[in-house]
């Protein structure tokens, strides 16, 4: 007999006037996270400052007259500092990306996210946007009371005035950005006399936008769902990684209780369940519940936890930077410490060791004089007076250095080989000069088709600054 089976429709819940339909996504819940003081905010509001004065601040220094940080994409120059680097420098750009991966590996392995938690520019902006935030609307409790009340004029002058001051640091966070590819004094001048071009006014208010919805409205949002550094943070972590850890062996069971109560008597754990660390976390967890990808590791919830653990004359570090194996195993900060240096750390810090040490002596020895040779191909060769055989190239001096030079070329390779053309060339700093080359050698010399040939190029003012290139001398079979 046929097996019979018995459909049962899925009923809405109480309450549900959709028609049976439900959301496969949580709907978004506000949050507030409140202020806090201890150590680690004040790590994360030093890093704050010094990444925020680095990047405000470093378009407007000057090196030899000119911007020293300056990506100039007309030109195809990036000046940085006495430092002058060209499309054909690309290698270095490569290098940095590469230390920037390793830095990313090393520094999670060790402690976890710390870039997340103290450098991040979502983290950076997010904490400037919320100390905003407060000191217009108030802490935590007064915001959440000014968003339930009904709009008013006193709501709507504040709420203003908040935006109106994340605007304006929007607006000069999109200007010193694209300060970094076009002259910031002119630039400037050009902003107050509204005559930016169109792709200027373009990136300043694409820049400007993104960091005023990114830091003021989507927040953690950004770190929960976009940022891809969440969901592939677990293949770097380990056992011995320092994390944000709650230690549930001495907090549990959780509850409440007087301070002068005694929680061995009461079969209580040290947590006092009074909700602070989720009302510090910027995005909104409970480390309670142990390691989540949500955490970025600010360690806010660190702070907080031992001012309670403060007042009610428990020990520090119910919430604490720890490893899993080392609360596993009941190990001390020193034994913790000890088993961070790892090989997988140590593999890291000893590749992004070496490709600091050679990228930075790479560019230390760098020789700032640079020459291409393209010869024309539109005439082979040809046969001038007394029957003399000449090619002709076109020679691409670049001159990376932050002084001019004059350059004399010379020509070897083939008995007689001589050039037809002026010697001697001035190319001016940080630019760039091509000139047409004519050689020529005597009848008789060389073999018919391609023969090797080298071009010297040196500075008659600074010897040291010197090249020799490949090229070949055509002779008609």
């Amino acid at each position: 007999m046929a097996e019979v089976r018995k459909v049962i429709p899925i009923q809405p819940a109480a309450g549900d006037d959709d028609g049976g339909l439900f959301s496969l996504y949580q709907a978004h819940r506000k949050i507030y996270p409140r202020a806090v003081t201890g150590l680690f905010a004040r790590l994360r509001w030093a890093a704050v400052l010094f990444t925020q004065i680095i990047f405000y601040g470093l378009p407007w220094l000057t090196w030899n007259g000119r911007q020293a940080v300056l990506f100039d994409l007309g030109a195809r120059k990036f000046y940085l500092f006495g430092v002058v680097l060209w499309p054909q420098d690309f290698v270095y750009l490569a290098g940095l990306l590469v230390v920037a991966a390793l830095s990313l590996f090393f520094f999670t392995a060790v402690a976890g996210r710390l870039w997340c938690g103290y450098a991040c520019p979502q983290t950076v902006y997010t904490e400037l946007f919320m100390w905003i935030e407060r000191h217009v609307e108030g802490d935590r409790t007064a915001r959440m009371k000014l968003d339930a009340s009904p709009m008013s004029f006193a709501k709507l002058r504040t709420k203003a005035t908040k935006h109106a001051l994340w605007l304006a640091l929007a607006l000069l966070t999109g200007f010193t950005f694209i300060g970094y590819f076009a002259p910031i004094r002119e630039l400037g001048s050009e902003v107050l006399a509204f005559s930016l071009g169109p792709w200027q006014w373009f990136w300043m208010l694409f820049y400007s936008f993104a960091t005023w919805g990114n830091a003021g409205f989507m927040r953690e949002q950004v770190c929960k769902y976009m940022c891809p550094y969440a969901r592939f943070q677990g293949a770097m972590f380990d056992k011995d990684t320092m994390i944000v850890t709650y230690d549930a062996e001495r907090g549990e069971p959780r509850g409440s209780r007087s301070k002068k109560a005694d929680p061995t008597a009461a079969g209580l754990g040290s947590c006092v369940d009074c909700t602070l660390c989720v009302q510090v976390c910027p995005t909104g967890i409970d480390i309670r519940n142990g390691l989540q990808y949500e955490c970025i590791g600010c360690a806010a919830c660190v702070d907080v936890c031992d001012t309670v653990m403060d007042k009610m004359g428990y020990p520090r570090g119910l919430v604490r930077y720890a490893t899993q194996n080392g609360m596993a195993r009941h190990l001390g900060r020193s034994g913790m410490l000890r088993n961070v240096l790892r090989p997988r750390v140590l593999v890291y810090g000893t590749l992004l060791g070496v490709l600091v040490v050679a990228l930075f002596g790479s560019l230390a020895v760098r020789n700032p004089l640079r020459v291409d040779v393209i010869r024309d191909r539109n005439a082979l060769a040809r046969i001038v007076d007394a029957g003399d055989i000449e090619n002709t190239y076109r020679l691409h001096f670049m001159n990376a250095s932050e002084a001019p030079h004059r350059l004399r070329v010379t020509v070897e390779g083939l008995d007689g080989i001589r050039l037809a053309s002026p010697r001697e060339y001035d190319v001016a700093p940080a630019s760039n000069r091509a000139v047409p080359i004519s050689v020529q050698i005597p009848p008789g010399v060389g073999t018919p088709g391609s023969n090797p040939i080298r071009f010297v190029v040196e500075a008659i003012d600074d010897p040291s600054l010197a090249r020799s290139e490949k090229a070949a001398f055509m002779v008609p079979r």
